[in-house]
């Protein structure tokens, strides 16, 4: 028998639903960008790497404000938001080599919404075929870099973005 051991998750799945608070406020008001893996701080958003990632690299955008849809933000937020999602995709594609990027929000609990109060907007790198047998049929991902590599590699590439 395998076993895939994946000890960072635990704390996912010990914490479960009921802490206390907004995530994202939380993250947004810490002062440790190392620890909750915060790699871009601009105007209106931040750039966080996803604690329990789909592949490397998966990073969300998520603005200060606690908002819980995009008619909600401001002009200036939108666009910024946007703008580092942009700046996502090229630094993820040149820093994975990605074939593509899924971008995604769900909006609400109904659309999915694991944090339905607080808007945010995933951006994946992508491969050909990287969906394999572990995904598919062992509901398992296999990561090939931890994140504290990725954090580190995404924060010195982000320090030169221009708003």
């Amino acid at each position: 028998m395998d076993y895939l051991w994946t000890p960072w998750r635990y704390q996912y799945v010990t914490q479960g639903a009921g802490t206390q608070g907004c995530v994202f406020c939380g993250i947004a008001a810490a002062d440790n960008d190392e620890k909750t893996l915060v790699v871009h701080r601009g105007e209106f958003n931040f750039v966080v790497l996803n604690r329990f990632p789909y592949t490397s690299g998966h990073t969300l955008v998520v603005p200060y404000a606690h908002l819980g849809t995009l008619e909600e933000m401001p002009d200036g937020a939108l666009q910024e938001m946007m703008r580092l999602t942009r700046s996502l995709e090229a630094t993820l594609r040149r820093l994975y080599r990605a074939a593509g990027i899924n971008l995604g929000m769900n909006i609400g609990e109904a659309a999915g919404a694991g944090v339905a109060a607080h808007i945010h907007m995933h951006v994946l790198p992508r491969w050909v075929a990287d969906s394999n047998f572990m995904t598919v049929i062992s509901e398992a991902r296999v990561l090939p870099e931890d994140l504290a590599t990725t954090w580190r590699r995404l924060r010195e590439e982000l320090q030169t973005v221009r708003e």
